[in-house]
């Protein structure tokens, strides 16, 4: 496979678009992607840093960068990224679900639909001479306005060596301070789908997973690619997204997974949707204490060019205030 075609392929892994492939990209996403070809052919480094974005960036920016995933080579795809969660099974799907929203409906949350996300996410720096990785942690914050303006800035974490087993399962996302990249946005640029955030109505939470490419049929991924897209331009309120979970509730394809501690320390609830051509599956991550949706976990579950099965291949946290 040449190089081209095996970067095609982790991108898509990573977080696949959901837009028409042939769609144009708008300056938003050109921009990104110069930085990553700037940032990938610096020789004097020999590194090799490829990020994969939220659905539909590649083609049509619709938002913010929230998921970064490697290049790595075949045979050090699994000592090159983080280990998985570790979870203590209890209880059913529906009844996960039933928790996470008797918990939003009493925990407290934004007062309304903000036009702004801070997030986490990891990339995973190879140096294609050596062959070491280094986890690399990102702080992602992107905030728009009505008139699809924006500005999006990520600051680099503290990195860590992946082999570190402590590191990786423990709280290791900490800021450096520096920024690894910024983006303005003029009137216009911000691909928005939604400018303002309805009600939380079933009816009207539908129709916005359905401006973020959810599907007339959809499965339990479908769904989760969805809230994921809408979160990575919106952190919503309490009630948009208990309407969101129960969507994600009436799909097949939704397997509990039961409790763990996430990689800031916090305690969830897991829920786990593989993708319909059985090739990953992402673990979504609620809280326990305010049933939220903090975080989505993709695993790549089939052997390629890029990773192994059982690899992690992107990893996203919400709700990440008092990091940046």
């Amino acid at each position: 496979m040449t190089d081209s075609a095996l970067l095609e392929r982790v991108l898509t892994d990573a977080d696949p678009a959901r837009t028409p492939r042939e769609s144009a990209p708008d300056l938003r996403a050109i921009a990104l992607r110069d930085r990553i070809l700037r940032d990938t052919r610096a020789p004097r480094q020999h590194r090799a840093v490829v990020a994969g974005w939220a659905s539909g960036l590649t083609v049509a920016a619709a938002s913010a960068v929230v998921a970064v995933a490697v290049m790595v080579p075949q045979n050090a795809a699994v000592a090159g990224t983080p280990l998985p969660l570790e979870f203590d099974a209890g209880g059913t799907a529906a009844q996960i679900l039933d928790d996470a929203q008797a918990a939003l409906a009493t925990s407290d949350g934004p007062a309304g639909a903000e036009r702004a996300v801070q997030s986490a996410s990891w990339s995973f720096a190879v140096d294609m001479g050596t062959r070491e990785t280094e986890v690399v942690p990102q702080l992602v914050t992107t905030t728009w306005n009505p008139d699809l303006s924006g500005r999006t800035v990520a600051i680099e974490g503290v990195p860590y060596d992946p082999a570190d087993a402590a590191a990786n399962v423990g709280s290791e996302i900490s800021s450096s301070g520096e920024v690894a990249w910024e983006l303005d946005m003029a009137p216009g640029e911000f691909a928005a789908p939604i400018v303002d955030m309805p009600a939380a109505t079933p009816e009207n939470m539908r129709a916005v997973l359905e401006a973020y490419w959810l599907p007339s049929d959809p499965t339990g991924f479908d769904v989760v690619a969805a809230i994921s897209s809408a979160k990575g331009q919106w952190t919503l309120t309490n009630a948009q997204e208990s309407e969101m979970l129960g969507i994600l509730e009436q799909v097949p394809g939704v397997e509990a997974l039961g409790t763990s501690i996430d990689r800031l320390e916090r305690p969830v609830t897991a829920l786990r949707v593989p993708s319909p051509d059985g090739t990953s599956s992402d673990v979504v991550l609620l809280s326990a204490d305010t049933g939220r949706i903090v975080g989505v976990e993709r695993t790549n579950l089939l052997d390629n060019e890029a990773f192994a099965a059982g690899a992690i291949i992107s990893y996203q946290l919400w709700d990440i205030e008092g990091i940046l």
